[in-house]
């Protein structure tokens, strides 16, 4: 805390010291709904002119606000005099190229006015965002009542981890599984891979380890429909829950597109209900995700109603895709998915079982 009042005394008094010497005349004081200054500011500070590029004028609010937007550590840069200047300067040719930008009628482009749109739609759901809780802030009971409701969520089928030689031919594929359902450890199992796999890197890392050759990742059985994984072929999915234990080989060779695969399960991770307190954190997620959209829906059923929307259906039927364009087949997360998060039950769009964890 102490730090952050520190840093947060340093950032004013850096803004105010760079107003030193600027005319000190009374200023306007804005509308009484106007924002608040930046960093602290009195309105009489944050009005104070710094420097005119054509009629612009560069406030030291303009430049408070700056800074407010950067990085907390990118702000410490600008504690000098020297390096405040440099930053002035740079705002100051921003205006510059911004204005020639107008007069050559670049702000009328399409694709700038698209920009603007996009910028000014962030915003607007920025500001539909303020005030809802953070995931932590949500009440304990409305997490549970999430929880018991979805109880199918939370269950968690057997998983298991799938390793596979790969050759191109049915005939060496056999050869090699004679070889293969002899083996004793998992070391014998990456040299076999090693030697034979199509699938084996040209130049063998002295470092990787052997237990992993030719790993493929984890799927779920082939009646789980959150068990897939892009990597794996279904056919190898189902021949890997054919095998009886961690270690073992499947006693025939698999065909899977054109190619032929030696099956081995590397590792298994038994099935099991996740409990309230493992789901607690996806839960909140899941449940601010839907609290935003909820206030985007609102937002958009209220500009609705205040501005005339008309849609010529025939037009738009006629549209045809680019060449070379498919149209999207996954589940659309939306605009607020939070970075860093996978809501529940997307786990098997966004990698399948392979996002499961390891046996």
């Amino acid at each position: 805390m102490l730090v952050r009042r520190a840093q947060s005394s340093l950032f004013v008094a850096a803004i105010v010291a760079l107003s030193a010497g600027c005319n000190d005349k009374a200023v306007t004081p804005p509308a009484p709904d106007a924002a608040a200054p930046a960093a602290g500011l009195s309105q009489e500070q944050a009005a104070r002119t710094l420097a005119k590029v054509g009629d612009r004028v560069i406030t030291l609010g303009d430049f408070a606000a700056t800074l407010e937007r950067m990085d907390q550590f990118d702000r410490l840069r600008y504690q000098t005099k020297e390096r405040r200047k440099e930053l002035l300067d740079e705002i100051i040719d921003v205006e510059l190229l911004a204005a020639e930008a107008r007069r050559r009628g670049l702000d009328k482009q399409p694709e700038t006015e698209e920009a603007i749109r996009q910028i000014l739609r962030d915003a607007i759901l920025a500001d539909a965002r303020k005030g809802l809780p953070a995931p932590a802030e949500i009440p304990a009971a409305e997490v549970r009542a999430y929880y018991e409701a979805h109880a199918e969520e939370f269950r968690e089928p057997e998983r298991r981890r799938v390793a596979a030689i790969v050759l191109s031919d049915k005939k060496t594929a056999e050869r090699v599984l004679k070889d293969a359902t002899k083996i004793k450890t998992a070391a014998e199992w990456g040299e076999l891979f090693h030697k034979h796999s199509v699938t084996a890197p040209k130049a063998k890392d002295p470092n990787a380890s052997l237990d992993l050759a030719g790993d493929l990742g984890v799927v779920g059985a082939p009646d789980d429909p959150r068990g897939k994984n892009p990597k794996i072929p279904e056919s190898i999915r189902a021949a890997v829950f054919k095998i009886g234990s961690v270690g073992s080989v499947l006693d025939e060779v698999v065909e899977a597109d054109g190619r032929f695969y030696v099956v081995r399960m590397n590792g298994i991770t038994a099935g099991h209900n996740r409990t309230l307190q493992e789901a607690d954190r996806s839960i909140r997620v899941k449940l601010l995700q839907q609290k935003m959209q909820e206030r985007e829906k609102a937002l958009e059923a209220e500009l609705r109603k205040k501005f005339a929307v008309e849609i010529d259906d025939a037009a738009l039927a006629k549209v045809k895709l680019p060449e070379g364009v498919k149209p999207f087949e996954g589940k659309d997360p939306g605009p607020w998915v939070l970075p860093g998060y996978t809501p529940p039950g997307q786990e098997a769009a966004d990698g399948g079982a392979g996002d499961a964890g390891s046996p």
